[in-house]
């Protein structure tokens, strides 16, 4: 292997995030094939929390020293928890530590030594016990990119993968009730550049086919089951075609996921949480992978949490990491062709 490694983030040490970057290196490291990444990936955290876990574990000091050593153990960039890591029961000392950690692998993909950022899960609560003051990963990388040089529309917008399907976020974790007031043909519009742009960047896409999903049901069937479509979505959407764009208007979410309908769009702007998940996590629920489209940066990661409850357990499965390294890879790849 050559080139810039990935830098992958351990995640809340006490979580599954060391068991699965474990389980998921003998994969990876072993080429050909369908698994293997184009590059290899080193990780900044604990080093003594993967090396209790039975992994080989290299101490490395630079990313550099990754390809050479990706083969045979893990490299680690060593960053020790300052307390015990318990697995299954997070510790607030450590939160610090964990922020530290992903403030650390952006530095060093936004310096060049990296190609792009895997993020293990991270738990909210002990890390807002720390005094940690963003929503989560996506927030905090937004704002620690943000003085970094971007040719195109910023996000964060949060893109979820599984199979051939690629879901784009307009609202992530808000009530049902606030849609009709966040839904609106600004944001949509937003949403829809990045992921255009994304398409096009990330995905070697030249020529992106949108589809937009309906907020009601039967796509507002004609004002009769909501009139968002025809006040907000439709308007967006012609605007949006207006400017090059080739997007639907609002199609009904469920029609929009099969097979047949998912070989017409390279990706779709849904508005919700659970109108992406849901599709998302039945077409593979294992092998999802969470990505952060319009940053100047490539960042996914694994679509699950911190899984407290089976950390330790020799039970986690490392299927949705391996998918958000081979993502970040090829989203890696693709950037570096342009």
């Amino acid at each position: 292997m050559s080139g810039r490694p990935l830098i992958v983030t351990m995640g809340d040490p006490a979580g599954v995030g060391p068991e699965i970057i474990a389980k998921a290196w003998p994969i990876l490291a072993t080429p050909p094939g369908p698994l293997a990444p184009v590059t290899s990936f080193a990780v900044i955290g604990d080093g003594d929390v993967l090396a209790a876990l039975g992994a080989p574990v290299q101490q490395i000091f630079s990313p550099s020293e990754a390809a050479a050593v990706f083969s045979r153990a893990i490299p680690v960039l060593h960053h020790p928890a300052p307390a015990p890591v318990t697995p299954g029961q997070p510790d607030p000392r450590n939160a610090v530590a964990v922020a530290d950690w992903i403030e650390r692998t952006v530095d060093l993909v936004i310096s060049g030594e990296g190609s792009g950022v895997v993020t293990a899960p991270i738990a909210k609560a002990p890390m807002y016990a720390s005094g940690f003051r963003f929503p989560g990963h996506t927030e905090f990388i937004a704002e620690l990119t943000a003085d970094m040089p971007f040719s195109g529309t910023r996000g964060p917008v949060m893109m979820l993968t599984a199979k051939d399907l690629r879901a784009c976020l307009v609202t992530i974790h808000v009530a049902i009730d606030q849609l009709p007031e966040l839904v609106t043909a600004e944001r949509v519009m937003r949403v829809a550049r990045v992921v255009h742009e994304s398409m096009k960047r990330d995905f070697g896409i030249q020529a992106p086919r949108l589809a937009m999903a309906a907020l009601n049901p039967h796509a507002g069937e004609g004002g009769s089951i909501g009139l968002q479509e025809i006040e907000i979505l439709r308007p967006a959407a012609a605007s949006l075609r207006a400017e090059g764009l080739n997007i639907t208007d609002p199609l009904p979410a469920d029609t929009l996921f099969h097979d047949e309908a998912r070989a017409r769009y390279d990706a779709v702007v849904c508005l919700y949480h659970d109108q992406a998940l849901i599709p998302v996590k039945t077409l593979d629920f294992w092998g999802g992978v969470n990505a952060t489209l319009g940053l100047p940066i490539v960042r996914t990661s694994p679509d699950h949490g911190t899984g407290f409850d089976i950390a330790g357990k020799g039970v986690a499965r490392a299927d949705s990491f391996i998918a958000a390294v081979r993502l970040a890879s090829e989203m890696a790849a693709a950037r570096a062709t342009r």
